[in-house]
């Protein structure tokens, strides 16, 4: 059996509610777990797929996080099905994502900010926030972003927004 995800993809900004997307199969129908983590706590959900007759099939689900007790702003999306003989976990996929209500509250969407000659987070926070305190929310929220002081002209930085 085999399993692809391809929705979140690596370190999407996700809401209190996470879709999850793709193929899975190579057996008859079968069952599937889902599971998103930061290491603090966990949500659990199931979905089948297959053809029922050993092809695969696409599936899309949503798990709702919004009464996890998550305290990471990355978790992490595990699809796998579980061994019928001893219990464990197969052909597990984990993809990482960035849990948005955890750095604004209220999340809805995110703006793709493209970074202007001589600006600073600090600034892109004040034009977005009001604040350029907050520039915080502008690291967590783009992991590419490694050292906060050094971002680049044309460089795109995701800016969560509340609704």
């Amino acid at each position: 059996m085999s399993i692809q995800v391809q929705q979140p993809q690596p370190y999407d900004l996700v809401g209190s509610s996470v879709q999850i997307a793709g193929t899975a199969g190579g057996a008859f129908e079968a069952s599937y777990s889902v599971r998103v983590t930061e290491g603090h706590d966990e949500v659990l959900g199931h979905f089948m797929a297959g053809d029922g007759i050993g092809g695969h099939g696409q599936f899309q689900v949503a798990v709702d996080i919004s009464g996890a007790a998550f305290t990471h702003t990355v978790a992490f999306v595990e699809v796998f099905h579980t061994s019928a003989r001893d219990g464990s976990e197969l052909d597990r996929q984990v993809v990482p994502v960035i849990v948005a209500p955890l750095i604004v509250p209220g999340y809805t969407t995110y703006l793709e900010h493209v970074v202007a000659p001589g600006e600073s987070l600090w600034a892109i926070a004040q034009r977005h926030y009001g604040n350029g305190n907050l520039y915080h929310r502008l690291v967590a929220a783009n992991p590419i972003i490694t050292n906060p002081n050094l971002i680049h002209p044309g460089d795109v930085v995701r800016v969560p927004r509340a609704g």
